[in-house]
């Protein structure tokens, strides 16, 4: 097994429990690319390095030493996207596919001297928290756009970074984390919804509106 392909595993297996509280197998095959009998073959492998917990038909879990590999690949993740942004100027769309090579091979030395370079920063471009060298990620009360109701206000947290067609037509409509939105208009059976950004209206798609996560919610 290579170090990149373990690597791939934990963090994905990370996400996907920290959004459904454990990651089952099929999940896993769709997000990675796989198909369900490799990803089978190689959680097995990996629970016997004792980097997850896994039981048939119940999903995996991270172990400890699983979980403090898996934020800190995605620690040195977040910290490329935010350097490749911010110091070469790279859109915000394009930034996710180069950090997935870099993430790999970033040494500790080159990670301490972008940090530092950065100021320490707290959140990729995408709003995503940049965990701590110690693999501590803040706990955050953020909530999907689409859950919001007319009337109310909030904040942008967070974006995902999984669609790049999505994040320039965000970025086209200036929907950037730490932008003030305002919910005008949510049409029934889940139909679009329209905001005020700044002085401008928008509709979104529910596919968009799930993209989006808020914080800071006020009616």
């Amino acid at each position: 097994m290579s170090t990149q392909a373990i690597e791939d595993y934990l963090k994905t297996i990370y996400k996907l429990q920290n959004q459904k509280g454990t990651a089952s197998t099929s999940s896993l095959a769709k997000r990675l690319g796989l198909s369900p009998a490799s990803v089978t073959g190689m959680i097995k492998k990996l629970s016997r390095m004792k980097l997850v917990r896994y039981e048939r038909y119940q999903g995996v879990t991270l172990t400890d030493a699983g979980k403090k590999i898996a934020l800190e690949v995605i620690r040195h993740h977040r910290l490329v996207e935010l350097y490749l942004s911010e110091t070469l100027g790279v859109p915000w769309d394009k930034v996710h596919d180069e950090a997935e090579k870099w993430e790999h091979i970033l040494s500790e030395e080159l990670e301490v001297r972008i940090d530092k370079l950065l100021g320490y920063p707290t959140s990729d471009p995408h709003g995503s928290p940049i965990p701590t060298r110690h693999g501590i990620i803040p706990e955050r009360n953020i909530i999907i756009l689409s859950e919001l109701k007319e009337g109310q206000s909030a904040i942008i947290a967070e974006v995902s970074d999984r669609n790049p067609d999505i994040l320039r037509y965000l970025g086209e409509r200036n929907l950037y984390p730490q932008t003030e939105i305002k919910v005008i208009v949510c049409e029934p059976f889940d139909g679009p919804i329209t905001i005020a950004v700044h002085d401008t209206k928008c509709t979104l798609g529910q596919e968009v509106a799930k993209c989006i996560f808020v914080s800071d919610v006020k009616n």
